[in-house]
């Protein structure tokens, strides 16, 4: 199998660090053929604060893809997170020197990288520039404005914003673990790509991405990113909480959330308790399941609520703006019981788990569309995305010479000659680098100066 057709995606969570392998079926839908997984050891709250713990936990995590796959990985999507990352609404337009050609892609390339030319605060960077709707000379509200006419070209922006250092920091992790970092996407993004239909974001969805560390959020409406968030907590707080409250070891308290944890008190009879082996031969201890989940529904509930004011924030309050599909919870945080119910009581709307198996071909494992991959698959779907359209401007390319040189060899005439010569050297510009190639660019060159 070439290497060109199989695309990885890097997790790199607060938890856990999956590595997985995925490549595109005669279907179009993408298939899972090898996974890795390993225990995070250097990431807090979405962010490396221990180098030589996170390369070691990537090499396991990469060494367990290849061995389950038989593949040979060198390139990889990694996903950010983490609470320094934000974003904010921006609208720019560019004038086009000659109203009279259609608008092209060239065009949307220019006005995107006139925003990632915006003066950030100090230490920090863009990592995306998403359009939303444009306007072509004050006519509003165009979803596509290619090969339209146009003078003045105007477009709404989403842009996510993050810390230099903490990108340095995920670029140089995958480095030194061997691997080549093809590109950086935002988490809930790529959880997006993997959980949501079309027609949710359409009628306009909240996605939830509970995690270890972090609570990721992204919002959609007619089809268009609309809102991101980081909240800079998640599943681990919950097992924190159960560790103070019942005086117990992380371990202990992180199964007994697995297990028996629920974020509804009301479930559980008083006499319902779970005994627990004491530590070196100390005292076993005994739990009521009633305390484990009021312990638990505290917590879930400040996570809730703080996700829901993002989503006010956002505005979904206005008629305009409603979340018509309501919330989607994914992550490993969203398989606690009862959360679900929780969610759609707080909010007051429609909540449903999100399992990463709307592009995944049928073959793949249950294990495989579990909550807890939701960005991993993401980030395996945005990295044959990527692949796809560079191989297509490469066909695209390859004709165009192709005819010129047909058109060199029919030319007698000297003066015919120098003329195709002249057009087939013109035509034979690089190939045309999208948003995305340019941006990963860039960010390889401020990679390398900064080592």
């Amino acid at each position: 199998m070439e290497q060109k057709e199989i695309a990885v995606g890097l997790d790199i969570g607060t938890t856990k660090i999956v590595a997985m392998i995925g490549r595109k079926n005669e279907y179009g839908k993408v298939e899972i053929v090898g996974i890795g997984k390993s225990k995070s050891l250097g990431v807090h709250r979405g962010v490396v604060n221990n180098i030589t713990q996170t390369i070691q936990s990537i090499q396991q995590a990469i060494q367990e893809a290849e061995a389950d796959s038989g593949l040979k990985i060198e390139d990889v999507v990694v996903g950010i997170a983490g609470q320094h990352i934000r974003s904010l609404q921006h609208s720019d337009y560019i004038t086009r020197p000659n109203p009279d050609e259609v608008i092209d892609a060239e065009d949307i390339h220019t006005l995107c990288n006139q925003v990632h030319k915006l003066v950030m605060l100090p230490g920090e960077e863009i990592i995306h520039v998403l359009p939303q709707e444009f306007k072509v000379d004050g006519q509003a509200e165009i979803k596509e404005p290619i090969g339209m006419y146009g003078g003045r070209l105007e477009a709404n922006f989403h842009v996510v914003v993050g810390q230099v250092s903490s990108i340095r920091n995920i670029g140089r992790c995958v480095k030194s673990a061997g691997l080549e970092l093809s590109a950086v996407t935002l988490e809930p993004l790529a959880s997006a790509n993997a959980v949501l239909s079309q027609e949710e974001k359409e009628a306009g969805v909240a996605l939830i991405d509970i995690g270890g560390g972090t609570t990721d959020l992204a919002i959609f409406k007619d089809g268009i990113i609309r809102h991101t968030a980081v909240i800079p907590f998640g599943g681990n707080v919950i097992t924190e909480d159960i560790k103070e409250g019942c005086s117990i070891i992380e371990k202990q308290a992180e199964l007994l959330k697995i297990k028996f944890g629920s974020a509804w008190p009301g479930e559980n009879k008083d006499n319902e308790i779970v005994s627990i082996p004491g530590l070196r031969g100390r005292e076993p201890k005994e739990i009521t399941l009633k305390n484990l989940s009021k312990i638990i529904h505290a917590r879930v509930v400040e996570i809730i609520e703080q996700v829901y004011l993002e989503i006010k924030n956002y505005g979904h309050e206005e008629q305009k703006k409603k979340l018509i599909a309501g919330m989607v919870l994914t992550g490993g945080g969203a398989q606690l019981k009862h959360l679900k119910q929780l969610a759609e009581y707080i909010t007051g709307m429609d909540t449903r788990i999100g399992y990463p198996n709307e592009h995944l071909a049928g073959t793949n494992d249950s294990e495989t569309t579990s909550p807890v991959y939701a960005t991993a698959v993401g980030l395996v779907m945005n990295s044959l995305e990527h692949s796809k359209s560079r191989f297509q401007e490469e066909v695209v390319l390859k004709k165009e010479d192709d005819a010129h040189e047909v058109g060199e060899e029919i030319s007698d005439d000297p003066e015919d000659e120098s003329f195709s010569q002249e057009s087939s050297d013109s035509q034979r510009k690089e190939p045309r680098k999208s948003i995305f190639d340019k941006w990963a660019e860039k960010f390889k060159d401020f990679l390398d100066n900064a080592e």
